[in-house]
Protein backbone atom coordinates (compact mmCIF):
# COMPACT_ATOMS: atom_id res chain seq x y z
CA UNK A 1 0.00 0.00 0.00
CA UNK A 2 1.03 3.61 -0.48
CA UNK A 3 1.86 5.60 2.68
CA UNK A 4 3.50 8.94 3.38
CA UNK A 5 6.14 8.43 6.08
CA UNK A 6 7.87 11.53 7.43
CA UNK A 7 6.88 13.43 4.30
CA UNK A 8 8.09 10.79 1.82
CA UNK A 9 5.79 8.57 -0.19
CA UNK A 10 6.56 4.89 0.33
CA UNK A 11 5.13 1.54 -0.55
CA UNK A 12 4.82 -0.79 2.41
CA UNK A 13 3.43 -4.20 3.26
CA UNK A 14 3.10 -3.26 6.96
CA UNK A 15 -0.46 -3.74 8.17
CA UNK A 16 -0.14 -1.84 11.46
CA UNK A 17 2.08 0.73 13.16
CA UNK A 18 4.16 -1.88 15.02
CA UNK A 19 5.11 -3.56 11.74
CA UNK A 20 5.86 -0.20 10.14
CA UNK A 21 8.10 0.69 13.10
CA UNK A 22 10.08 -2.54 12.50
CA UNK A 23 10.47 -1.81 8.79
CA UNK A 24 11.40 1.85 9.24
CA UNK A 25 13.99 1.20 11.97
CA UNK A 26 15.59 -1.88 10.42
CA UNK A 27 19.33 -1.38 10.18
CA UNK A 28 19.44 1.25 12.94
CA UNK A 29 20.99 0.39 16.28
CA UNK A 30 18.00 1.30 18.46
CA UNK A 31 17.21 -0.31 21.81
CA UNK A 32 13.47 -0.14 21.08
CA UNK A 33 10.66 2.34 20.62
CA UNK A 34 11.27 4.15 23.92
CA UNK A 35 11.66 7.86 23.26
CA UNK A 36 9.81 7.73 19.93
CA UNK A 37 6.29 8.72 19.01
CA UNK A 38 4.16 7.91 15.99
CA UNK A 39 1.40 10.13 14.67
CA UNK A 40 -1.12 8.68 12.22
CA UNK A 41 -2.98 11.23 10.12
CA UNK A 42 -2.16 13.93 12.66
CA UNK A 43 -3.09 12.03 15.84
CA UNK A 44 -0.47 10.60 18.18
CA UNK A 45 -0.88 6.87 18.82
CA UNK A 46 0.36 5.48 22.14
CA UNK A 47 3.07 2.85 21.78
CA UNK A 48 0.97 0.11 23.46
CA UNK A 49 -1.62 0.66 20.70
CA UNK A 50 0.74 0.40 17.71
CA UNK A 51 0.04 -3.29 17.02
CA UNK A 52 -3.74 -2.73 17.07
CA UNK A 53 -3.62 0.38 14.88
CA UNK A 54 -4.25 -0.69 11.29
CA UNK A 55 -2.80 1.18 8.33
CA UNK A 56 -4.82 2.12 5.25
CA UNK A 57 -3.95 3.23 1.74
CA UNK A 58 -2.87 6.88 1.72
CA UNK A 59 -2.25 7.21 5.47
CA UNK A 60 0.19 9.89 6.66
CA UNK A 61 2.63 8.68 9.32
CA UNK A 62 5.16 10.74 11.25
CA UNK A 63 7.78 8.96 13.34
CA UNK A 64 9.54 11.36 15.66
CA UNK A 65 12.16 11.09 18.37
CA UNK A 66 11.53 12.92 21.63
CA UNK A 67 14.31 15.34 22.48
CA UNK A 68 15.16 17.02 25.75
CA UNK A 69 16.33 20.55 26.05
CA UNK A 70 15.10 24.06 26.10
Amino acid sequence: MRLTVNGEERHSHASNLAELWQVETEGFDLPGPQGFAIALNGSVVRQPDWAATRLSEGDRVEIIRAMQGG
